[in-house]
């Protein structure tokens, strides 16, 4: 526990002061949260065991649960993976920096606790420009969701705060998240990429792009990307998705939080004023739009109770 959390403007990028008092944090194994696109992420080290234990502890985060790697450059990729595909590379040429997480065979200088113990280490670069700033100065850095694990990820430094004030030392306000869900994970390890977690880059721009279908997770993959072994994004509420306007209002008048209008940018944010409301259920209306939003679904299949009863699905 620290006494205060210090709380740094970013508009958009960090003052000089500012990003060395941040980067001496770092240095001291110490961890930050820090803007980028998607979501907030709780930033430490990578190569520094220490620094990752801090992350798993403050978020409450099973062992097994693999980080992300966050580059600012592709020089950086040389200390994290030994030859990672031509897929890669042809990925990264294209979506970086931006949204999409890609997996490679790790090096022996990744930590096994950074790795989730498995043979690959999964790598981004964001686009947000604070993130990049501060990764350029300092080097990798693993940065899961800055959240308490399972909760609605934050898009917000507030959404940080109501997790970690006097937890952390420092965030980093760059705004709203530009997305508002994590990045989209895929595996270039092999001839057939697969895409373990739907995100901010659609499955549809990923095949245009490639010219070939992108593969499902085998059974028994389940921890091989972040979010995709445990219950992730569920606020305390319960939530309940519905088909019809008539079960929505029956919730209404209920005392059911309803969403108005959600969109993938917006669900975290929803599902935590719900509980800031301290609300006991959220109803969402899944309409057809809703449907066609493969991430968004995949997000709502972790949070909700009633996902695959009301989607007719095994």
């Amino acid at each position: 526990m620290c006494l205060s959390t210090k709380v740094f403007q970013a508009t958009p990028l960090l003052s000089n002061s500012d990003l060395e008092e941040l980067v001496a944090l770092l240095k001291e194994g110490s961890v930050a949260a820090i803007p980028t696109e998607t979501v907030y992420g709780l930033a430490g080290e990578l190569f520094n065991e220490a620094a990752l234990q801090k992350i798993f502890r403050a978020k409450g985060r099973p062992a097994d649960n693999p980080l992300i790697a966050h580059i600012g450059s592709m020089g950086d990729l040389g200390g994290l993976s030994e030859g990672p595909s031509k897929l890669f590379y042809r990925l990264a040429d294209r979506f970086w920096p931006g949204p999409l997480t890609l997996i490679a065979a790790r090096s022996k200088r990744v930590p096994d606790i950074a790795a989730g113990c498995l043979p690959t280490v999964a790598v981004r670069m964001p686009s947000h420009p604070c993130a990049l700033q501060i990764l350029k100065r300092f080097g990798p850095l693993a940065a899961p969701s800055a959240n308490l694990s399972g909760r609605p990820s934050p898009t917000a430094a507030a959404h940080v705060l109501e997790d970690f004030e006097g937890v952390i030392p420092l965030v980093v306000d760059g705004g709203a998240a530009l997305f508002g869900l994590e990045s989209t994970v895929i595996n270039t390890v092999g001839d057939i990429p697969v895409l373990l977690r739907p995100g901010a880059i659609s499955r549809e721009a990923i095949e245009e792009f490639l010219g070939m279908r992108l593969s499902s997770p085998e059974k028994g993959s389940e921890g091989a990307s972040p979010g995709m072994k445990y219950r992730h994004y569920a606020p305390k509420a319960k939530v309940i998705l519905v088909e019809s306007e008539k079960e929505l209002a029956a919730l209404l008048k209920e005392g059911a939080y309803v969403p108005d209008h959600l969109t993938a940018q917006t669900l975290y944010a929803e599902l935590r004023m719900a509980d800031l409301l301290q609300k006991s259920l959220i109803a969402i209306h899944v309409d057809a739009a809703m449907r066609l939003d493969e991430a968004l679904m995949n997000r709502l299949e972790k949070a909700s109770e009633n996902y695959h009863h009301i989607l007719d699905l095994p």
